[in-house]
């Protein structure tokens, strides 16, 4: 959290409360938090630093609710697989040979893309080992992040090095939530993460949900994101993916699952019913041809959803305003043309992600009181943005990552100019380019 007070002048805000305000005006951030929307007195906002915006779009910050940071590194270097393929062939090795110095590069890279983005909170699944390196490349990242170490105890062609005893993954875990857990003055928070039902026993699993309801921590597992998932647990426990997640306790208020590609109409039922939400990452589903959830049942059946953009390898973006975009055309096809409007998409990509991790009281909208994880995106010096329109319209199928300006997370700005502030891009870069080459020649190897 941040002392200093600043005033984001002459705004076009959109709030995203409840009543979905667009106001022309200011926003006062006093030590971190909000402390004014509106018309700011300058009585109250003396001694700020002044930032004029000039009617440029102020949207919260992105909440993006399913991300892997350790797998930055395989960008471009994974493509056209299917999930299982993808997997066994190119992210199990990969993941299986990163040294923490690697992981470390790998999370820099990807939160400085996500940053320049605007998004300022997400939820990160990391790999099995090296979790520490992850949280640390957060801390110097300024935002806010759940971190979960992958939780692995079988499976076939799983690399030795992600191949655990169930009873010490469990033990690193609890150790790591411990660590972790309310770390950098609470901006991060740990959730525990086993991979998917494919990777992990039963036992490991029922034990997770205790851990995780013993200590009221989330749980971020993949679910139901192609068919072969359901294909397996139809297998060896005699039902759906969703309905086994449901026979051993995971649907509960506080899970998240990843993708939710493949699932009927009782499952809906059973995610709504349980409170749990569903990470929706389209771009992700498309390249690796998983297929397109339907957003519109969810909403039907009142399941909380977000949005995320996956890991590098599989999208091979982390853009938030990628993945708004194809939320919002996707459905169109299949659905009708109203299917998934511009503002629904933006609910999702901020006060649903926020509400999805409990944490909708502090993020997820501008209003007084909440941090001021906010971001500024220039609509007006693109020409593929203009001339006007509605500004939902623009921010969700006109506008770019190359939009944003400025972004405040809990109210330290951490992109100006639409440049990273005290970070060198370029050493990040070169960085990431040497760990890149090192663990793909190790990873020949395994």
């Amino acid at each position: 959290m941040t002392d200093s007070t600043t005033l984001l002048r002459n705004a076009t805000i959109v709030t995203m409360n409840d009543a979905f305000d667009v106001i022309e005006g200011d926003v006062l951030i006093r030590d971190g938090n909000i402390e004014a929307v509106g018309q700011v007195d300058v009585q109250q906002a003396d001694g700020a630093e002044v930032v004029d915006v000039g009617g440029q779009a102020l949207i919260p910050g992105f909440v993006q609710t399913h991300i892997h940071l350790c797998q930055t590194l395989m960008r471009n270097l994974a493509d056209d697989m299917v999930l299982i393929d993808w997997l066994r062939k190119r992210i199990w090795p990969y993941e299986a040979a990163l040294e923490p110095d690697e992981l470390y590069a790998s999370a820099e890279l990807g939160l400085a893309e996500l940053v320049l983005g605007g998004t300022t909170t997400l939820l990160d699944m990391g790999t099995v080992r090296h979790t520490d390196a992850v949280g640390e490349a957060v801390k110097a990242s300024g935002i806010r992040a759940f971190i979960g170490k992958c939780m692995m105890d079988h499976g076939d062609q799983v690399p030795g090095p992600l191949l655990e005893d169930s009873k010490e993954s469990l033990r690193e875990s609890l150790a790591l939530a411990e660590r972790w857990d309310g770390a950098a003055e609470g901006r991060i928070r740990y959730a525990f993460a086993p991979r998917f039902a494919v990777s992990c026993t039963r036992g490991l699993l029922e034990s997770v949900v205790e851990a995780a309801n013993d200590l009221d921590l989330h749980i971020h597992t993949h679910s139901s994101e192609t068919e072969f998932e359901n294909e397996f647990t139809h297998k060896h426990y005699g039902v759906s993916n969703i309905e086994f997640l449901e026979q051993i306790g995971m649907t509960r208020p506080k899970s998240v699952f990843a993708h939710g590609v493949h699932v009927s109409d009782h499952e809906c039922q059973v995610l709504a019913h349980t409170g749990s939400a569903v990470s929706h990452c389209p771009s992700s589903n498309l390249k690796l041809a998983s297929g397109i959830a339907n957003m519109p049942r969810y909403d039907k059946y009142g399941v909380q959803v977000s949005l995320g953009a996956d890991g590098a390898p599989c999208n091979n973006n982390l853009d938030a305003f990628v993945e708004m975009r194809l939320a919002a055309l996707i459905q169109k096809p299949i659905h009708g043309p109203r299917a998934m409007p511009a503002r629904r998409v933006l609910e999702l990509a901020t006060i649903d992600g926020a509400r999805a991790l409990h944490i909708d009281d502090k993020v997820g909208s501008i209003e007084v009181g909440k941090s001021a994880d906010l971001v500024v995106v220039d609509l007006d010096a693109d020409p593929g943005c203009g001339p006007g329109g509605d500004v939902y319209s623009r921010l969700v199928y006109s506008a770019h990552r190359s939009n944003v300006r400025h972004v405040f997370a809990s109210g330290r700005q951490v992109v100006r100019n639409g440049e990273l502030a005290g970070v060198d891009l370029d050493r990040v870069l070169d960085t990431a380019a040497g760990a890149q080459r090192a663990v793909v020649e190790r990873m020949e190897e395994i």
